[in-house]
């Protein structure tokens, strides 16, 4: 597989699952949807950090997954050190 590739089907992977996340946000509790979406935040970085995810494609992703679902947070996706400078 190529990298643009990969990277594409990350960037899906990642819009899908913020996509189910949020709409099954609504049928469990607070505390476990907040859970989800952490872990989907923490992914996210984990992706941007081994280059599998551009990180403004990241950022547009959790922009544009926030307007599909308002009741998604915003999330801020944070660079690791080595790709902020």
């Amino acid at each position: 597989m190529t990298e643009p590739r990969r990277r594409e089907r990350t960037a899906k992977l990642l819009a899908a699952h913020l996509d189910a996340v949020a709409r099954g946000a609504s049928g469990i509790p607070h505390a476990e949807a907040e859970r989800l979406i952490e872990r989907a935040a923490v992914a996210t970085m984990r992706a941007v950090a081994l280059e599998l995810l551009d990180p403004d494609r990241a950022v547009e992703i959790w922009r544009e997954a926030h307007a599909r679902h308002p009741q998604l947070p915003e999330v801020v996706v944070e660079l690791p050190e080595r790709l902020a400078a």
